[in-house]
């Protein structure tokens, strides 16, 4: 087992790389310990956007802390889950401890620890990494300068990892990508001023100043190599380690958690979980970064496809739950502005951005599942209050406790509450 501190035992960690390769000796003391230690139920959580290992496990240390007095009775076990994210600095978590989360100056360049995720994520990027932060601290003028450094955000996103799979048949490159630099970087500009984003000051009715918005730019990069990598460890590496395990304790119940860009690394574990494998008992998503028809059976704006995940709620022998809230800025407005296409309508900004542009560029945790029959809605007093559906699709609205985040990301990473470790448990039928 790891971390002898964790407030919860038997506790196990699972590191994964890129590509989804997973550390074989912690594989296989969770495959061997998990039975030995007499678990039936096994909670696995993985993060979205973290640091480091220490920055990761503080997060689950305080999230697993209620679970045990919640369901004293029932026989758990915990592995959380750790795989190559990041979190730029300006981006707070509410109480969580300094040290993991040390405050960084608001500013329009790069400080010292963004830099330093930056680099741990792109270990071969480092003169890239360095030219483009000389460039948000030089703001050289000109449209020529915001094109070049859209540019070289394009060329720190190309060839990263294995390719990534998309959440829907229909998806692609975001266009923020592939259009014009200068037009998303305003874009960005508008939108950080609506959410009092510090150092991006309103241009009133005047044209925004690109550079306000070039560190946005370089953020959705580096979010958009998150979300692929969080695909493809889930469904190389999650996926089959839950196999391995069920092969070698059939009698373990194993309950998927995941947050932000962690719920679709679980969400994709369902892909590479190998067939006829039943052990996965629920799936919960907490403010997932990620499309919220990844399940649809068909889209609304595309009948003739479908969510890449298609059915596979199918393989869980219970429920697939989705928490979401109107409060998390990430995803109700950078999250549909950085997906939609280039080109569309620039008139839209902050809170108005998710309804304006449309359902098409929606993400998991602003407002659940969609576009599949049958998906219960509830808020979180009912949910908590009633149970949950023992099989199927469930959007939960869990805003009356996840509400709390300054700019630019919102509410966001709002998710350490007992009411959410409650819902796990719930959905799993623990206790």
């Amino acid at each position: 087992m790891a971390d002898p501190g964790m407030s919860v035992t038997p506790y196990w960690e699972l590191t994964f790389d890129a590509d989804g390769d997973v550390d074989g000796t912690e594989r296989d003391q969770l495959v061997a310990q998990v039975t030995e230690y007499g678990v039936r139920d096994l909670i696995v959580f993985a993060h979205g956007w973290n640091d480091d290992r220490s920055s990761a496990t503080a997060l689950y240390r305080r999230f697993f802390a209620p679970l045990p007095g919640l369901a004293p009775h029932a026989r758990l076990g915990y592995a959380g889950v750790i795989w190559p994210s990041m979190r730029f600095s300006d981006e707070p978590i509410p109480d969580f401890p300094k040290p993991a989360v040390a405050a960084a100056p608001q500013t329009a360049g790069l400080d010292p620890d963004t830099r330093r995720a930056l680099l741990a994520v792109f270990p071969d990027r480092a003169p890239l990494l360095g030219h483009l932060a000389r460039m948000l601290d030089e703001r050289p003028d000109g449209a020529q300068g915001v094109t070049e450094f859209g540019r070289l955000v394009r060329q720190l996103i190309d060839g990263e990892g294995r390719p990534g799979v998309a959440d829907t048949e229909e998806d692609g490159e975001p266009g923020v990508f592939t259009g014009d630099p200068a037009s998303a970087c305003e874009e960005f500009a508008e939108a950080l001023a609506s959410v009092g984003a510090p150092g991006a000051p309103s241009e009133g009715f005047s044209i925004p100043n690109p550079w306000n918005g070039a560190k946005e730019l370089l953020r959705q990069a580096a979010y958009y190599t998150m979300k692929r990598r969080a695909g493809t460890v889930g469904e190389h590496g999650l996926g089959p380690v839950i196999g391995k395990l069920a092969g070698a304790a059939p009698g373990v119940r194993v309950h998927l958690a995941g947050h932000s860009f962690g719920g679709r690394l679980v969400s994709f574990a369902l892909r590479g979980l190998p067939e006829g494998v039943r052990s996965v008992k629920s799936v919960t998503l907490l403010q997932g970064a990620f499309s919220h028809y990844a399940f649809a059976e068909r889209l609304p704006q595309a009948p003739d496809k479908a969510g890449t995940l298609k059915d596979l709620q199918g393989r869980i022998d219970g429920p697939l739950v989705s928490c979401y809230s109107h409060f998390d800025a990430a995803l109700g407005t950078f999250y549909p502005l950085a997906s939609r296409l280039s080109g569309d309508d620039r008139s839209c900004v902050g809170s108005e951005i998710a309804a304006v542009l449309g359902p098409q560029w929606g993400a998991m945790g602003h407002d659940g599942v969609q576009a599949v029959p049958g998906t219960a809605r509830l808020d979180l007093a009912a949910a908590l209050a009633s149970g949950l559906p023992a099989t199927g699709c469930v959007s939960i609205d869990a805003a009356s406790v996840v509400r709390r985040g300054g700019a630019p990301a919102g509410a966001h990473s709002d998710i350490v509450h007992p009411e959410l470790a409650q819902v796990i448990l719930a959905a799993g039928r623990i206790g």
